[in-house]
């Protein structure tokens, strides 16, 4: 925990988070200027350094906030009511949507961070993501009806194959050189769900609607 960055007033802590999200958004890691994010949030370079040692310390606890932040807005009082594994995903999916949609970096530096290759923390990046899939899915998936599943489907695996499948999606958009959009993920995301609930599930629960 970085006690000294959280002794600051929580204003304070927003125009420094935010001012790193919109510079590491914009740039590659390497080229994400620290005097362009103290600028932007109001402080001295050596200040910023005060708070975080150096760039690298900075943009990891940058990645982990946001991871954070998506859990606490999605975990919701309605969440926990729902059992549905394709239910579920539809509404965390929908969820993570109304978040990216009200801070317009949030989706460039995640997609930036998750994407990273040959960055100096690239390495960090991909151990901490490997960690949040598991323990995402337990935190998520844990209180699914398993039983609505065929004999020898692992919801696990359903879950990885659909993420997989928005990988895909998502690097075939940026090969094009074009913006991810945020509508066209989410409606080929529903379709994906609904191929795969017919897929596997037994057939009695195949019709249901989310």
């Amino acid at each position: 925990m970085n006690e000294k960055f959280y002794s600051l007033p929580e204003e304070k802590q927003r125009s420094i988070l935010n001012a790193a999200m919109e510079v590491f958004a914009k740039n590659e890691y390497k080229r994400a200027s620290t005097d362009l994010i103290a600028a932007k949030a109001g402080i001295s370079k050596g200040l910023l350094f005060y708070y975080f040692h150096n760039k690298k310390e900075l943009y990891l606890f940058l990645y982990d906030y946001l991871i954070e932040v998506m859990k606490e807005q999605v975990i919701d009082s309605k969440f926990g009511d729902i059992t549905d594994f394709f239910e579920l995903l539809n509404y965390s999916a929908s969820m993570k949507m109304k978040i990216l949609k009200k801070n317009p970096y949030i989706m460039d530096f995640a997609m930036r961070a998750f994407y990273s290759e040959k960055e100096e923390v690239s390495e960090q990046l991909k151990v901490v993501n490997l960690m949040q899939e598991d323990q995402l899915y337990q935190m998520y998936f844990s209180g699914i009806d398993t039983y609505k599943f065929k004999d020898g489907v692992d919801p696990y695996h359903v879950y990885k194959m659909l993420r997989w499948m928005a990988d895909g999606y998502m690097h075939d958009v940026q090969m094009t050189g074009s913006q991810v959009s945020l509508a066209e993920l989410r409606s080929e995301f529903c379709m994906w769900t609904g191929m795969m609930r017919k897929l596997v599930y037994k057939e009695e629960y195949q019709d249901e609607r989310d």
